[in-house]
């Protein structure tokens, strides 16, 4: 099939509208759960189901979800890997990205380099990505060896990102961490923003309504939630995602 993913997500972008992108982390949620919070997404506006997480290991069990998945929703499923085992044939599309401001070689381009055969040989549409990990980092910042930036240093995020967009990488993502206690600052989102012309995710630390609308008013293109699929009710996963998309 055509590259279309990145096509779709520009155009839903474009519209001058924030929109959203559910994260689904398959160590962590059964088929028959991860089927249920891909359907309450699409219902609510969803542009697609994120699928990865910081210690995917089950190549196996990564592709059932996947697989699954796609026999309900119409949305694209998009991989965001911890590495190579998070990598599925059966998926629409992946963030093909580096870790920034990794200490780690390999978190930057060594990975990329082993799944980019796979890539090719499944077919699977690369988004290449500017990943940038900030505040306390979580699970990725810790698996990732990332040396996060601190919440109170915007400028040193926006400079990263800058970098990210000048070596031809076609998306930014702001990343506070699965379970982050706190969302990314709004001034930090908003420097981010205003320092690139290439769309901006931000992800972390987002469990409520207001934090949603506030991470798209201060720029975020496009926000993602996780964690509060896996801690709340799918009511509260469809409020916050409507939310957004009304914006």
């Amino acid at each position: 099939m055509p590259p279309w993913v990145e096509k779709y997500l520009n155009e839903k972008i474009n519209k001058n509208a924030p929109t959203h992108l559910t994260l689904i982390d398959p160590e962590k949620t059964e088929i028959n759960e991860a089927i249920k919070i891909a359907r309450t997404a699409e219902e609510a506006g969803s542009l697609g189901i994120l699928i990865g997480g910081s210690t995917v290991s089950s190549i196996h069990h990564l592709d059932e979800v996947i697989k699954n998945i796609k026999n309900y929703v119409k949305i694209p499923t998009i991989l965001f890997p911890n590495g190579i085992t998070g990598i599925s044939k059966y998926a629409d599309a992946i963030f093909f990205s580096s870790l920034l401001n990794s200490i780690n070689p390999y978190y930057i381009t060594g990975a990329q380099a082993l799944g980019a055969p796979l890539v090719i040989k499944y077919g699977i549409e690369p988004i290449p990505m500017g990943y940038i990990i900030v505040g306390d980092g979580g699970a990725a910042g810790f698996i990732g060896q990332a040396k996060p930036i601190p919440y109170n240093k915007p400028e040193l995020a926006a400079i990263y990102a800058l970098a990210a967009q000048l070596m031809g990488m076609h998306i930014v993502y702001l990343e506070a961490g699965s379970g982050a206690d706190l969302p990314i600052p709004p001034d930090m989102i908003s420097k981010v923003k205003k320092s690139i012309n290439i769309p901006l995710i931000v992800g972390g630390g987002i469990r409520s309504i207001k934090e949603a609308q506030l991470a798209a008013e201060s720029g975020a293109d496009i926000i993602v939630t996780g964690t509060i699929v896996e801690d709340v009710s799918l009511e509260k996963l469809k409020s916050i995602v409507s939310a957004i998309c009304k914006l």
